[in-house]
């Protein structure tokens, strides 16, 4: 439990869909409020919406929040659940004369739409049973229940990011909250379940603030204690054009599943519309002690993959191996089909790890830079590989081998034997260890060889070499 006092947050996707970039972010910005504050940052699953809520959607919002590492405290909280704690509030708010019964038919209020964009109106219900007797239904027909929204005046957020925002009440209609099959609104259920939650700050992407409007006049005719409202600007693509699948829309998973490491993605995202003066790499302990919700923009932030890949190099550069080991080995298991790191593999990798972090801008490409060193065997060449092992470079190989012989296997060795024969030749170093790379590594591009040498051991990279000599 927190202190009296202290925030409560809360993070409430809809189950409709992956957690996508947007989504993350206004859950680290509310994690990261509820971290800096001493309070709680608790989950909700919006599954009110039964058709297009799915299992799938709720594993992934899940899956994407741990592998961020956004840790929530207390149980889940699903939404749909608590259907009859929401139809109490909407029969309170009819018992006491600040809603009423609405027996519009379907057609009725097509009818009505239809007569207003005819018009050239706007469309909102126009509170045909707002003052009328509900005795003037026919008996047993279904209604709704909507609330009594104020009609005259102003309904103002104050708002932590936006400012003062202001709706005319007289264009904001009569919100249902129940509906004629008993079910209850969203805009009813979120509010009810905020209040039930303690929830003290609502941080969300500002395509709600029309929301905040309808859902303070509902806090307010409950008589509830209100919340403090941001409003976070969306975020674009690099073109500033509204993001779409296109600019990088995806589903936080992907970017897992890209290479980026959570450390890289919580750095990123938090940048994406928040700063301390021109800090660019935040630590996520740094970004708990400095966050607030003053230093938020006003104005949409821009994907930029560029920065997101230098951000995840410097990670890598700067994690401990045996952390970035343990990354690594967890990614190749979700590859399908998955690929175990063994105890030999591991220990390559870690001893290896010097030359391979500068070389990499995403997991992706650090496993695709260091695929030799993971199973044991004769390498298959690549076309550039394959392209360098004529039959001069196999004699090379060959009398590498034969020069190496009895002498201690180590990089400055290896380099030292290679010299002398390339001297002997007449050639660059570069003309005897190339053939060696494609021997050992399969690839005409790998962190320096001769240390690669020493990696694999002398057993192992001479049986490699020995298959492309003469």
């Amino acid at each position: 439990m927190t202190e009296i006092g202290k925030p409560v947050l809360r993070f409430a996707p809809s189950p409709t869909g992956m957690l996508h970039i947007g989504g993350a972010r206004t859950a680290l910005f509310n994690w990261l409020y509820a971290r800096h504050s001493g309070g709680r940052f608790l989950l909700r699953i919006e599954d009110t919406d039964r058709e297009r809520s799915t299992p799938e959607a709720v594993s992934a919002i899940i899956n994407g929040l741990s592998w961020l590492d956004l840790t929530w405290d207390n149980e889940i909280v699903y939404q749909f659940s608590r259907a009859g704690r929401h139809r109490e509030i909407a029969e309170k708010l009819l018992a006491e004369g600040k809603a009423y019964r609405c027996y519009a038919t379907p057609a009725e209020l097509e009818e009505m739409r239809a007569a207003q964009r005819a018009a050239g109106k706007p469309i909102r219900y126009d509170g045909r049973w707002r003052d009328r007797d509900p005795a003037e239904a026919p008996p047993g027909a279904p209604f709704a229940i909507r609330l009594k929204a104020p009609q005259t005046g102003e309904t103002i957020i104050h708002d932590v990011v936006q400012g003062e925002v202001r709706f005319a009440n007289e264009q904001l209609d009569d919100m249902v909250l129940l509906r004629s099959d008993g079910n209850p609104t969203y805009m009813l259920a979120v509010v009810v379940d905020d209040f039930d939650m303690a929830i003290t700050h609502i941080i969300r992407g500002d395509d709600h603030l029309n929301n905040a409007a309808r859902q303070l006049q509902l806090i307010r005719a409950l008589g509830w204690p209100e919340p403090v409202y941001g409003h976070l600007p969306l975020i674009h693509g690099p073109d500033g054009a509204k993001l779409s699948k296109r600019h990088g829309a995806l589903a936080v998973e992907a970017y897992r599943d890209m290479g980026y490491l959570p450390e890289t993605m919580r750095n990123y995202l938090l940048r994406l519309g928040w700063s301390h003066g021109n800090e660019e790499i935040i630590p996520t302990t740094q970004a708990i002690e400095w966050f607030n919700l003053d230093n938020i923009g006003k104005s949409p932030a821009r994907l930029d993959f560029k920065k997101l890949d230098n951000l995840n190099a410097h990670y890598i550069r700067s994690m401990d191996d045996k952390v970035l080991a343990d990354e690594i080995a967890a990614f190749l298991a979700r590859e399908t089909p998955p690929r175990r790191l063994t105890d030999k593999a591991r220990s390559r990798l870690i001893a290896a790890m010097g030359s391979l972090k500068d070389r990499a801008k995403t997991i992706l490409e650090f496993i695709a830079g260091a695929d030799f060193l993971f199973t044991d065997g004769v390498r298959q060449p690549d076309e550039a590989a394959a392209k360098v092992l004529t039959d001069e470079a196999k004699r090379l190989n060959g009398e590498f081998l034969a020069a190496t012989e009895g002498a201690p296997w180590s990089a400055p060795v290896l380099e030292e034997k290679a010299r002398e024969l390339a001297n002997a030749k007449g050639l660059k170093l570069g003309q005897v260890a190339q053939p060696l790379r494609a021997a050992a590594t399969g690839r005409t591009t790998s962190p320096p060889i001769f240390a690669m040498l020493e990696v694999l051991g002398r057993e192992e990279s001479v049986a490699r070499i020995k298959s492309f000599s003469a």
